[in-house]
């Protein structure tokens, strides 16, 4: 049983990582792509970035429900399978654009089959022990760092061919993947934990209420909207808040992404299976988020390029929150609505992605526009730590409560 799990988890872990590749290969080009379409500055181009991304995420929001209630009745490998193959098509539309509108049909298209980390957190679920279920939860945010070092670097590489060639090879490695997987990937959900799919329980609003089913999750659940928010000082406007700051080619852009991602698999590939079972999940989640709160701000006023790659490591080391905080609210569920779960909380992080890339991409246009009272490209990552420091307090109140803490521990 034990070398079975073994197996499925290398399964799983080698298809997000090529996943995530394939996703790492277009951040470096992206923007320099919709400032060729829209014939506009960074500034400009990172408004429409924000736009793009709230496009994804409207799509993902609805979808990712109906696709993790899909996967508690027919299982997670067809489900996964078809997320992956939505991605494919999605980088096909990318890399043919003539105009800015077919990069809003790209992202719908993904955003509907966007939810591959729903099924593979479920997938991970299942096969997980109460013991070893943060650690597992650990080896996706290993795939996807060791994903980042391989995929920006490679992205960054092929943009000097040009702008759209990094988004042919990402639609090669997602349909590769889908092959990959439908050849070498086990079901993980056996047919006596399935559960009928049920209209009422996959519609957005109807999966987020799911989670007043557990209210002893109730305060992180707050916390990991104010994560999701913060997490987007990064994800929507690092590539351009150095293009701007300190004039970044997309070489540089991809070995900053790269340095991240091997940051990211020593954290949650080997940092944290000595930090989880020595500090546990509570005390992981107060210092992770500490660190990454702290990163933040050290971004927010970096001053030479060679800072941003330095204050990756106290931000990075942060990453031991992620899985503790995982860990802590699947402990709550039972196994066969690990599927509706994992789509409920995808949802909550899509209704973020609907406020955080509005938020940061707008914050950086308007501290970085012509007319700007002040110049200030760090304004995100600002924004970010306080958003951090507030979910921190979250927490802590959360986990004061004695009920909740004698549960988790």
């Amino acid at each position: 049983m034990a070398s079975s799990r073994k197996a499925a988890l290398s399964f799983i872990f080698i298809t997000m990582l090529l996943d995530v590749i394939g996703i790492g290969l277009i951040i470096p080009v992206f923007p320099q792509l919709i400032e060729q379409l829209i014939h506009g500055n960074i500034s400009q181009a990172s408004q429409w970035s924000g736009f793009l991304m709230f496009a994804y995420a409207i799509m993902q929001f609805l979808c990712a429900p109906i696709i993790g209630n899909l996967s508690d009745q027919y299982g997670r490998r067809p489900v996964l399978l078809l997320s992956l193959f939505g991605f494919g098509i999605d980088y096909i539309f990318l890399a043919l654009a003539p105009n800015i509108w077919w990069l809003f049909i790209g992202r719908v298209i993904a955003g509907i089959f966007g939810a591959s980390m729903t099924t593979a957190t479920a997938y991970i679920a299942d096969i997980s022990t109460k013991e070893n279920r943060a650690q597992n939860f650990g080896m996706i945010g290993a795939a996807f760092g060791l994903g980042f070092v391989i995929g920006p670097a490679l992205g960054g590489l092929l943009g000097q061919l040009g702008p759209r060639v990094p988004f042919v090879a990402a639609a090669i490695l997602t349909l590769i993947n889908v092959l990959y997987g439908y050849f070498v990937l086990p079901e993980s959900l056996s047919k006596e934990h399935r559960r009928p799919f049920e209209w009422s329980r996959a519609n957005p609003m109807g999966s987020l209420m799911c989670l007043r089913k557990y209210k002893s999750v109730g305060g992180l659940i707050v916390a990991l909207i104010f994560i999701y928010i913060a997490g987007h000082a990064l994800q929507s406007t690092w590539t351009f808040i150095n293009i701007e700051r300190f004039n970044w080619n997309t070489f540089l852009v991809g070995i900053s992404l790269a340095t991240a991602g091997i940051l990211v698999a020593l954290v949650q590939g080997g940092l944290i299976r000595y930090t989880s079972p020595r500090l546990g999940n509570e005390k992981s989640i107060y210092i992770g988020l500490g660190l990454s709160a702290f990163g933040m701000v050290l971004f927010a006023f970096a001053n030479q390029s060679w800072m941003m790659f330095a204050f990756l490591v106290p931000y990075c080391l942060g990453g031991i929150a992620g899985p503790a905080l995982q860990a802590t609210i699947s402990g709550n569920v039972p196994q066969n609505e690990q599927g509706e779960l994992q789509g409920a909380l995808t949802s909550l992080m899509s209704a973020t992605t609907i406020v955080g890339p509005l938020l940061m991409t707008n914050l950086f246009a308007w501290f970085t526009r012509p007319n700007a009272p002040v110049k200030f490209s760090g304004a995100p990552f600002l924004a970010a730590a306080v958003l951090m420091l507030i979910s921190v307090w979250i927490c802590t109140r959360t986990m004061k409560k004695e009920s909740f803490i004698n549960r988790t521990k």
